[in-house]
């Protein structure tokens, strides 16, 4: 794991060191919520994350050990990307992050085209409530 100098033993501070950039938690719910796998999939979110950056993203996630990876197919570089139990732990993480931005940020709505296995994981609310 990439080590770098905490700012102070704080848990905020620090869990924002690691996961407060504008793209580790949209990678972590793309996984988490729409079932994403692959690196071509990521692309495809609206956000338009660069491939450099996921791919930056995406090992930062398997040293953190929140993400693993296997490969899909004889082509060593193709990979299935899956949220570790640590990284699943987040889950509340994220849901409270939705939930107070459906709240508090107008026009905010949770997209509706998951996967069906998905959608029992996505906060619990709709655009409405």
């Amino acid at each position: 794991m990439m080590s770098q100098p905490r700012r102070s033993p704080c848990p905020v501070s620090c869990t924002l060191d690691l996961l407060g950039d504008r793209w580790t938690l949209l990678v972590i719910r793309d996984m988490m919520f729409f079932g994403k796998q692959r690196f071509e999939e990521f692309l495809e979110s609206p956000e338009g994350i660069s491939t450099n950056i996921l791919a930056n993203r995406l090992k930062l996630l398997e040293e953190l050990g929140l993400v693993e990876k296997q490969p899909y197919s004889s082509h060593a570089r193709r990979m299935n990307y899956h949220l570790t139990e640590k990284g699943q732990s987040l889950r509340p993480v994220l849901r409270v992050i939705a939930l107070w931005g459906l709240k508090h940020i107008t026009d905010t709505q949770i997209p509706w085209n998951q996967p069906a296995d998905a959608e029992s994981s996505a906060p619990a609310t709709s655009p409405a409530d």
